[in-house]
């Protein structure tokens, strides 16, 4: 804990160094900030996370080997994702850390030891940067990038709990409207592993809204070992949950406040709830230390 809060502190420092960005996005400032936190009261009772919320890569890595357009796509960020990040820290009062590299240099919502932390394929494109790659490389992107944005997570939970507040820890991600062809259906959708006591409020309280279709654990499943709930909120037994937004609909301003305002009052309510701050330990669906119980 100690390292990860002095990375932290040291990263922090430098958070809003002037940055230069080239038409390709790539970050040609001499300091690469790994990640950024959003100020807000750390008694607010929840953490706000985005892990995917920008398509930059530092200037050392040049494109990967890609054209510009591949960035412009979901393969390197989740589109809509910081801003809604963002939006939802300002009305809840919230903190919020965010990443600030690509998922296509590394992946923060994959565990160290995840073979697909570093994508040599995605969606199709092949990603002439990550293939091959070395394990030295890999070791480097690890410590550069996705270990300083861990730290900076785990450090601001500390500095919540030392308020002697428990905070729900919320992730924000977008998801493309079709897959192979195939049209998904869902608005929004909450992920989830164990612990059913945020998404499945949530989910609740979305389906209340007329035309809005919502459901849990889709398209993907919420049970991944070693991801950032994994990490920071299952281990620890708070309160979790990972949104996914179809990311159409949070492209431009007019959504991103649309959904912000949408998904505030229902947070608001959350935090209200006073299991939402007691310590359980649910276990996880991925080591087999899942609690006995149908949640659904």
């Amino acid at each position: 804990m100690t390292r990860g809060c002095h990375l932290y502190t040291f990263f922090r420092q430098a958070e809003y160094a002037g940055v230069g960005l080239d038409q390709a996005g790539f970050d040609l400032s001499e300091d690469f900030t790994p990640f950024q936190t959003v100020s807000g009261d750390l008694t607010s009772g929840i953490l706000i996370l985005c892990d995917h919320a920008r398509n930059t890569v530092p200037g050392e890595y040049g494109s990967l080997g890609l054209l510009q357009s591949e960035f412009e796509r979901h393969i390197a960020y989740d589109i809509g994702a910081e801003a809604l990040t963002r939006a939802l820290a300002a009305r809840l009062d919230a903190p919020a850390v965010h990443s600030c590299f690509s998922r296509l240099l590394i992946d923060p919502n994959r565990g160290e030891d995840d073979p697909t932390i570093v994508m040599r394929l995605s969606d199709g494109t092949v990603v002439p940067g990550n293939h091959p790659i070395s394990r030295e490389e890999i070791d480097h992107r690890i410590s550069g990038f996705h270990a300083p944005y861990h730290n900076a997570v785990e450090c601001e939970i500390e500095r919540i709990m030392k308020t002697g507040t428990n905070p729900i820890i919320f992730s924000i991600h977008s998801f493309t409207p079709s897959w192979k062809g195939i049209e998904r259906p869902w608005h929004a959708t909450m992920l989830w592993d164990a612990d059913p006591r945020l998404p499945l409020f949530m989910v609740n309280e979305m389906a209340k809204e007329d035309g809005l279709i919502t459901d849990d654990n889709e398209p993907y499943d919420g049970a991944l070992k070693n991801d950032t709930m994994y990490q920071h909120a299952t281990k620890r037994g708070l309160a979790q949950g990972l949104i996914e937004i179809r990311q159409d609909l949070i492209a431009n301003e007019q959504g991103v406040e649309e959904w912000a305002d949408r998904l505030a009052p229902i947070l608001v309510k959350a935090i209200a709830r006073p299991e939402m701050h007691e310590i359980r330990y649910y276990g996880s669906r991925t080591d087999g230390t899942a609690a006995n119980g149908d949640y659904t």
